[in-house]
């Protein structure tokens, strides 16, 4: 079927007018967003479903998302209709719950009264939150009120244009397999017509403010293990208009932290971010704002979160006293080293406890795991994966924390994706405690490298839109796997790690051995002798294919840093040169 013809499939009463009209209007003007909007179906990434907004199959709107859900519900009521529900009698339909969130994106506020309408039309009862919370506590709330499931409404950091549909199952997790591509089959397989939009309000239990509190409680009780020096750190927090308005500075103030600077600008929710480019705290430019106000504060940490609240950035005094963002792999390895050293201080460590990272997250986490004596455990992209193995290892091994190098973290189970509450309270007690003890934040981290070696990283993302950008993005990697680089910055690469294949070829013996214990997923990754990493990937959620490069070397004094910053960010800027890539 042409392009045309699914769009012309539009234009039946099956979908209003309004919908009928846009769809006319692209058709009409033979607008080149015809093609993007309906040459395929939006699928489920590492994060879900996200798209542009607009008419179309491989777009986000009220067909795109009632099918999504209506597709859910049918997968739910084969699952759990008639299961005793705890604290009911009965085991009625209604009994199934979903909780739901949205972020501050446009149009999200709507579409999650649209999907919990689709959900209650299906018998189905619905915790819907009253307004903007962040995915961390909608992952909370899941298991807190004992849901089958939830949703939540964002996409993440992308730019305006952008929303998105992510899928929690009942332990609060995002989706893995089999579920994932059970609902998925089920998805496919509802009609447009199919759909039941006409809700059942009496389903619906509004929550708001009263959750809240539960939230920041819990996090303060996973997340904190010492009060020291908390009144006497200078804190400057932007939520870059997203929904952590709502949690974090209650819950800085909570845990006892008093100097606490917002930047008041970007703390008022916006679907069009108007003070930023791009609310990712990922990039500099998105705690501008912040950093300028830490200069008039003379703040001792700098902190922003994304718009659905789950990722965080966190900029610090570098050795010249001027605020520096961290990157992802720098705070989590600094997070991650505190944790374990309270837990090696109350004697917690019993051997059976372990830490979760991804594939192309820095290898620093499996030194750090050796040094503590727990397990590093690595799954693909995404916390959904860390999720997954708190599920699969719970009651047998306790999970310590776990992140990602795309500035996610998480301390302890009882949220089951990157939450920047917890990690916020604890990246501020790290800081309060390093002030105590004469040091700053990133000197602490310096320490931790003179421990365990210097790892340092960069990542560069090629951006390459559209249907003709999937194909050269498929292209790249097919190059790529067929064509490995033999030597990167003077280093002979001696492993590539397939994970679309499940093979590790070991260059120099040329062996070859099946690694199945990681799903399968479009990634290689490549080491050097002298242990550079470098890991290939399309994103899941972006029209970007991703190079993550890691370096290391050792280091002996504090002294040595920067010249050691220089030298791995020049090997950095080699491997890019070595692989084509500037």
């Amino acid at each position: 079927m042409t392009t045309l013809e699914k769009a012309k499939l539009w234009l039946s009463d099956t979908f209003d007018k309004e919908t009928r009209e846009a769809v006319q209007t692209l058709i009409d003007s033979n607008s080149p967003d015809l093609e993007d909007s309906f040459y395929r179906e939006l699928e489920f990434g590492t994060g879900g479903m996200r798209g542009i907004m607009g008419v179309g199959t491989n777009r986000l709107n009220k067909y795109t998302l009632g099918q999504a859900t209506q597709g859910l519900a049918n997968y739910m009521l084969k699952q759990f209709q008639g299961e005793e529900t705890e604290g009911s009698a009965t085991s009625e339909t209604s009994q199934i719950k979903v909780a739901i969130a949205y972020d501050v994106r446009n149009n999200s506020k709507e579409f999650g009264k649209l999907v919990a309408d689709v959900l209650t039309a299906n018998g189905i009862k619905v915790l819907l939150f009253k307004n903007h919370r962040p995915t961390p506590e909608l992952s909370f709330t899941v298991r807190d009120k004992k849901c089958n499931g939830g949703i939540v409404l964002t996409a993440s950091h992308n730019p305006p244009e952008y929303n998105g549909y992510k899928v929690y199952w009942n332990d609060g997790a995002q989706i893995v397999p089999p579920h994932d591509e059970a609902i998925i089959n089920e998805v496919y397989s509802v009609k447009f017509d199919e759909i039941k939009f006409n809700g059942n309000d009496d389903l619906i239990e509004w929550i708001g403010e009263e959750q809240d509190d539960v939230y920041i409680d819990a996090c303060i009780e996973n997340s904190t293990y010492q009060d020291v020096g908390k009144g006497n750190l200078n804190i400057v927090f932007t939520s870059i208009h997203g929904t952590t308005y709502t949690t974090v500075p209650k819950a800085l103030e909570k845990a006892g932290f008093k100097k606490i600077d917002l930047v008041k600008e970007q703390m008022i929710p916006s679907g069009n971010f108007p003070t930023v480019d791009s609310p990712n705290p990922e990039e500099p430019a998105a705690l501008e704002m912040a950093m300028d106000l830490a200069k008039i504060t003379t703040a001792d940490i700098v902190i922003g979160t994304d718009p659905d609240g789950d990722r965080l950035g966190i900029a610090v005094r570098n050795l010249d006293g001027e605020i520096e963002l961290l990157n992802g792999n720098q705070t989590n390895t600094i997070l991650t080293y505190y944790i374990l050293n309270e837990w090696k201080k109350q004697g917690k460590i019993t051997g059976k406890e372990f830490i979760g990272s991804t594939i192309v997250t820095s290898d620093i986490f499996f030194d750090i795991a050796q040094k503590f004596g727990v397990d590093c455990k690595v799954g693909l992209t995404g916390f959904k994966w860390i999720g997954k193995m708190i599920r699969d290892f719970e009651g047998q091994e306790k999970f310590v924390c776990g992140g990602e190098e795309s500035f996610g973290f998480m301390t302890g189970d009882f949220v089951r994706d990157k939450d920047s509450c917890g990690s916020i309270l604890l990246a501020c007690e790290i800081a309060a405690w390093c002030k105590a003890n004469g040091k700053t934040m990133y000197q602490y981290m310096i320490e931790i490298y003179q421990d365990l070696g210097m790892y340092y990283e960069g990542l560069i993302n090629i951006v390459r839109k559209g249907r003709d950008g999937a194909e050269e993005i498929q292209n790249m990697m097919k190059n790529f796997r067929e064509n490995p680089p033999k030597e990167l910055a003077g280093s002979l690469v001696e492993e590539v790690k397939d994970f679309k294949e499940q093979t590790c070829l070991y260059v120099s013996k040329n062996e070859k051995k099946v690694m199945d214990d990681i799903p399968k997923s479009n990634v290689l990754i490549y080491y050097t002798q002298d242990g550079t990493k470098v890991c290939v990937r399309p994103s899941g959620t972006e029209p970007k294919i991703k190079f993550y490069v890691s370096v290391k070397d050792s280091i002996t004094s504090e002294a040595d840093f920067k010249d050691k910053l220089k030298t791995l960010d020049a090997k950095i800027q080699q491997v890019k040169k070595d692989l084509q890539l500037s």
